[in-house]
């Protein structure tokens, strides 16, 4: 069976994988879920709003019989297009109900293997337009409110990506989701190419070539988005044009949600289970508000005024972690005999994309806000590996079957290099165990470290000269003591350090015993 070995976004091999590369087959990254969402962005502006009914010459006072004249033509370009398919268009009662259940049951029954499954309609809620009175100015206004309306779910098998669904709101200001799932594009990607998997549920615990199969997941984001989508809305949505028609808008592509799996695909379940266990716990005692704020990029400041919340759940599946950032997440869970780390985005302004200025494209670049535009998809893909990488090669840190004591050991006792003898380490006293936790932090996992970042770190403030020449010195000597140990080791030509292997097993071995709740840790393994 061929495996290709991972590497990081930085071209290092992946520290996660190097470790278990005795039962691991290989590790594949890409899309899980993708939500895009196409709006009339300008028509989200009342004052817009106001001048798009002018240029269509319709008046306040007809406003409600154009806009339900559009959801009934809107209504019956769908049913029309589903007549012409031999498919079912279903209206729900319940916006409660599953849609995708109920398409892919239709599609299993009638072995729709490529197509329109069927078109739901369902009234939920969502922001739309309402005449209401001012009563300061005694005229009607037009408000932009949470309210219902109609919605049509347009559910296909694409010959590209598979199963998927276009969402469409049927009254102003027409907002429409596209939905689709990156591992179902895969296995259609596969197939065609002739390449052998195995399937489960929304994984792959096998694939024939794992490195062929991440070339067609690399693939994925290069798509030509606003062609890929502007071609399901001619299909389901034949109005767009003559509504846009008056200010000539056409839809405005961005990614509302994403989901970014990394997943490590172990020979068997078995060999997962083995070390799963330890690895929540090692999610759950080890990793605090600065470690999750490191893996999703962002650098802890006194000015950080958002939440960062743990929490662990058990899944029918088995146990979840995630780890929350205000509206992003990083999610750890198990598929059978595949270990997923996931990132999920819904604000991508927490992140950074170095590009030009949206209002002048040919200007100078900088590191700007992320936008969720589909412009801005590749950085998006960048950002979200990089976070999975962060987090799988600090899970890297965990060790499984040898005790505590045979981890210790060494480290617990003087050791000689070179002629000269270093004292032990006791991890149970704040000085080494504060400079142990310090080392071992999520955002050296990639890039070590240098004496400067360190002395920013143990020392509140710069200091003089004289100061910041002994504090240079102190921690010289503190990184000489965990070299001595084999905890740490210079990177090559440069000033950087990076914690070994058994560095990390050592270290965070330790700092767990150290900050180890024990009824916590029974319940989890319970």
């Amino acid at each position: 069976m061929p495996t290709t070995p991972s590497t990081a976004t930085n071209g290092n091999p992946n520290a996660f994988m190097t470790q278990h590369s005795n039962e691991v087959m290989g590790i594949l990254h890409g899309f899980d879920r993708l939500r895009l969402q196409g709006s009339l962005r300008y028509l989200y502006k009342p004052s817009v709003m106001d001048y798009y009914l002018q240029q269509a010459h319709v008046l306040y006072k007809d406003f409600k019989t154009f806009a339900t004249g559009l959801t009934r033509r809107i209504y019956h370009a769908a049913e029309s297009f589903a007549h012409a398919a031999g498919r079912p268009m279903i209206y729900l009662r319940s916006s409660r109900l599953s849609k995708e259940d109920l398409a892919r049951e239709r599609a299993e029954k009638d072995q729709i293997r490529e197509g329109l499954i069927a078109v739901f309609g369902c009234v939920e809620p969502c922001r739309t337009y309402f005449l209401r009175g001012n009563r300061d100015t005694g005229r009607l206004e037009l408000k932009l409110q949470s309210g219902k309306c109609l919605h049509l779910y347009f559910y296909q098998m694409h010959p590209e990506v598979g199963f998927m669904h276009l969402r469409l709101q049927t009254w102003f200001p027409f907002l429409i989701h596209i939905c689709l799932n990156g591992r179902e594009w895969l296995a259609r990607q596969m197939g065609r190419a002739g390449l052998a998997y195995r399937r489960q549920d929304n994984g792959f615990p096998w694939i024939a070539d794992v490195g062929l199969a991440q070339r067609f997941m690399d693939s994925q984001p290069r798509t030509n988005w606003p062609a890929f989508c502007n071609a399901l809305v001619r299909q389901c949505h034949p109005l767009h044009e003559e509504i846009g028609r008056p200010m000539s808008l056409p839809y405005y592509w961005t990614a509302a949600e994403s989901e970014f799996a990394s997943d490590v695909m172990f020979r068997d379940r078995a060999s997962l289970q083995q070390v799963y266990p330890a690895l929540v716990h090692h999610a759950v005692k080890s990793f605090g508000s600065t470690e999750v704020m490191r893996f999703l990029g962002r650098r802890p400041s006194d000015r950080f005024e958002g939440q960062v919340v743990t929490d662990v759940r058990r899944r029918t599946e088995g146990v979840r972690v995630k780890h929350r950032l205000n509206d992003n997440s990083l999610k750890l869970y198990d598929k059978g005999s595949v270990l997923r780390s996931e990132v999920t985005m819904n604000d991508p302004r927490e992140f950074r994309v170095y590009r030009a200025s949206e209002g002048d494209p040919k200007g100078d670049k900088s590191w700007r806000i992320l936008r969720r535009s589909v412009a801005d998809m590749g950085r998006r893909v960048e950002v979200s590996r990089a976070a999975n990488e962060r987090y799988l090669t600090a899970l890297a840190a965990v060790s499984v079957g040898r005790p505590l004591a045979a981890e210790a050991t060494g480290v617990c006792r003087a050791r000689t290099r070179d002629g000269r003898r270093y004292r032990a380490l006791n991890p149970f006293a704040e000085e080494d165990a504060a400079l142990l936790s310090l080392v071992n932090r999520g955002e050296w996992a990639l890039r070590g470290f240098r004496n400067r970042e360190l002395r920013q770190r143990l020392w509140k403030g710069p200091g003089t000269t004289a100061q910041e020449q002994r504090r240079s010195a102190a921690v010289t000597r503190k990184l000489a003591l965990l070299r001595a140990h084999g905890l740490i080791a210079k990177v090559s030509r440069t000033h950087r350090w990076v914690v070994t292997k058994k560095g990390r097993r050592v270290i965070s071995a330790l700092l767990t015993a150290r900050q180890a709740d024990v009824e916590k840790l029974t319940a989890l393994a319970a």
